[in-house]
């Protein structure tokens, strides 16, 4: 492998200063500043702080309400996650299949990626509006009762189903680009010796995916826990009292409209490093799994 040179020791430093300083202007002195107001009690006008330690931490872990809102966060994720890879796997597979109108048909699929998660939130929020709602309209029919917003599960589940439409998109992408990169002689030959379908599948087709999965497996835990929140600020409708929300949503809430900036910093440090684990958890573990080619 013919390695890259160059003839002055300062310029490979150079090329790497601008991502650097973005990184430590952007994410270290942040994550600093969360780290350091977690430990503190501070006036939301800037007039003075006062030390308490673990104080906020400790609050956090008696606080029926945040483990309330964790558990939601849990089954979210989980629910977001699965059916986001779970779909859009399916649709590149019988996308992967199609001949005749190829190209208009997963285009048809892939323009949701283009609408941001706020915009999806509005969307979400006509879909299931009480009064002019076709899907609200279509729960009515079936004789159920929906209520965006006053409901805890009827919010949940718009919750559920904007996240997963919006995102779906992007894993489609993903995987019928793995699907397209699987030489065809290999799937030729699975053909010949695995007349099923499902079998050949599971057992040539998908292993070949895996690293794609994986790689798609950290990035929609990520959209989950934190790019959803736009789609969450918008269908609570500033009600969050009565409606779910997840941890980064809480952290929004107690920091910016209950001026609690020690605790929603300290919550901000939890999640951080909970995703922090969450990371080396999948690295460690599951990519000893994935076998790249």
């Amino acid at each position: 492998m013919k390695r890259a040179r160059f003839d002055h020791r300062l310029l490979p430093v150079m090329l790497l200063v601008p991502q650097l300083t973005i990184i430590a202007i952007f994410f270290y002195w942040p994550a600093w500043n969360a780290v350091h107001s977690s430990f503190y009690l501070q006036d939301p006008f800037g007039f003075g702080s006062q030390f308490v330690g673990m104080d906020n931490y400790t609050r956090l872990w008696t606080s029926s309400e945040y483990m309330r809102v964790a558990r939601f966060t849990l089954v979210f994720t989980l629910l977001v996650t699965g059916l986001s890879l779970g779909l859009a796997l399916l649709l590149a597979v019988k996308a992967d299949k199609v001949i005749r109108g190829a190209r208009t048909y997963r285009t048809l699929l892939m323009w949701v990626y283009a609408v941001a998660p706020p915009v999806a939130g509005l969307i979400g929020v006509a879909l299931f509006d009480q009064n002019i709602g076709a899907i609200t309209d279509l729960f009515a029919a079936l004789g159920y009762d929906y209520r965006l917003g006053v409901s805890y599960s009827d919010t949940a589940l718009a919750m559920v189903v904007v996240s997963v439409w919006i995102q779906t998109p992007v894993n489609f992408i993903f995987f019928l680009s793995g699907l397209q990169s699987i030489p065809k002689p290999v799937l030729e030959a699975a053909r010949i010796d695995n007349p099923s379908g499902f079998r050949r599948f599971w057992e040539v087709t998908f292993p070949l995916l895996a690293p794609t999965a994986f790689f798609l497996l950290i990035i929609n835990i990520t959209y989950s826990l934190f790019d959803t929140f736009g789609i969450i600020d918008t269908l609570v409708k500033n009600n969050p009292a009565s409606n779910p929300m997840t941890l980064v949503y809480k952290v929004f809430i107690d920091g910016f409209r209950g001026n609690d900036i020690g605790g929603s910093a300290a919550q901000s440090v939890v999640l951080m490093v909970l995703v922090l684990i969450l990371t080396v958890f999948q690295f460690r573990l599951l990519e000893r799994r994935i076998h790249y080619t």
